[in-house]
């Protein structure tokens, strides 16, 4: 493994950038204010799933294929902006009772908030680049594991850290959900603003420019 002098500055910057409020802290709120606890936590599995995704990719090269051909980025970015669009727009479509969300709470329900969540991550362009040039500074040519998985242990901590920071954020706000009247123009309420989150965050990214 690489040595303290690195391995220091690695869990510093790795928890600054945890700590960061960024598009997967605020899409675990969304998915949390709209369709509850439950469904946050799936969502969290559902990020770091894809998360691993990402640190294999960079570990193994993969992404580095988006920095030689611009093009995928651009399609990981455009596929992943109107899938976010696509849901924040079907949760603003619904205004279900309390009786009717509460049946539809079920493991269906929550397999698909762990689909969409780890399909959103997984097509998000940045998470790409960011393992790939993040991990990388860590390295230590002259260590005894090589680079593949020096890289891969070290996303393995950062993916770990970020999954932290889901979990806070998505029990912060089913607290101040549960703190607010419960009625089901509140549980609508919530599900439009959790829709609206989305598609900002869906437009948010269908504007970023490769780096």
């Amino acid at each position: 493994m690489p040595s303290a002098d690195l391995l220091i500055p690695f869990f510093l910057a790795s928890a600054i950038f945890a700590c960061i409020p960024g598009p997967g802290l605020f899409y675990a709120a969304a998915q949390t204010l709209a369709l509850g606890r439950r469904a946050g936590w799936y969502s969290a599995v559902g990020f770091h799933v894809a998360g691993l995704w990402h640190v294999f990719a960079a570990a193994f090269g993969l992404s580095a294929l988006m920095t030689l051909v611009p093009a995928l980025f651009t399609v990981m970015k455009l596929l992943g902006a109107a899938y976010l669009i696509y849901l924040g727009l079907t949760y603003l479509r619904r205004s279900e009772s309390v009786l009717a969300s509460h049946r539809k709470r079920s493991q269906p329900r929550l397999g698909r908030a762990l689909r969409d969540s780890f399909v959103v991550e997984a097509l998000n362009p940045k998470s790409v680049l960011f393992y790939l040039a993040f991990l990388p500074q860590f390295t230590d040519p002259a260590a005894t594991l090589p680079l593949w998985a020096q890289i891969a242990v070290l996303g393995g901590v950062v993916n770990v850290l970020f999954t932290i920071t889901d979990l806070l954020t998505i029990e912060l706000s089913h607290s101040l959900a549960r703190r607010l009247p419960s009625s089901d123009r509140m549980t609508v309420t919530l599900r439009k603003l959790g829709g609206g989150l989305l598609i900002v965050l869906g437009l948010n990214l269908a504007l970023t420019r490769p780096p």
